[in-house]
């Protein structure tokens, strides 16, 4: 097969790919049904949340650390549903990951707000970190998965999900104060 007619078949094999996820999504995932708010509220409320608590002296600080989490989250999400090994069975629209409401939401905020938390009273963010993705992914997940929201495939398991929690969080962390350092330096030869 030549480069233009493997082209040709990803591109048909994509467009039928997108229109069952639109199909699917349709018919199980839309506004009539009550996972789509469920969705939705995973989405929004952490955001919300967010709005109210976070500190507005550090906002580019803890920003940064919070994109960099969802970032990370997002890619790695798409690598493990593109293989089938973490499916998110609903979504708030086909044309969006399919996890983003945990992957740009829930787990940006929550590890964000921890960051601020230990930052703030000088706390262990490690320990802490240990903590809150035990929490996701030994409650969380399980929940999402007791209702149909997930489904963990092949040679996942939620341990996995909790390795991954700390790998993203703590790349995010060392991201961060690596960048605040530079920051420090620049600020003192000025």
């Amino acid at each position: 097969m030549s480069k233009e007619q493997y082209w040709q078949t990803i591109h048909k094999t994509q467009d039928k790919l997108n229109r069952l996820f639109y199909d699917y999504w349709k018919q199980y995932s839309d506004f009539g049904n009550w996972q789509f708010w469920t969705v939705l509220a995973l989405a929004v409320l952490p955001l919300v949340l967010l709005c109210f608590t976070v500190d507005r002296k550090r906002i580019f600080e803890l920003f940064f650390f919070g994109y960099t989490v969802h970032i990370l989250w997002t890619y790695i999400d798409i690598a493990l549903g593109g293989s089938n090994h973490l499916i998110h069975t609903y979504f708030l629209i086909p044309i969006l990951p399919n996890a983003s409401n945990i992957t740009a939401s829930v787990l940006p905020v929550g590890f964000l707000l921890l960051y601020q938390y230990c930052t703030n009273h000088n706390k262990n963010f490690y320990i802490y970190t240990i903590v809150l993705s035990a929490l996701f992914a030994f409650g969380l997940a399980p929940l999402e998965k007791s209702v149909g929201l997930i489904e963990v495939r092949k040679s996942m398991n939620l341990f996995y999900v909790f390795l991954i929690d700390l790998g993203v969080v703590y790349f995010a962390y060392w991201l961060t104060k690596w960048l605040l350092k530079i920051q420090n330096k620049e600020q003192a030869i000025d």
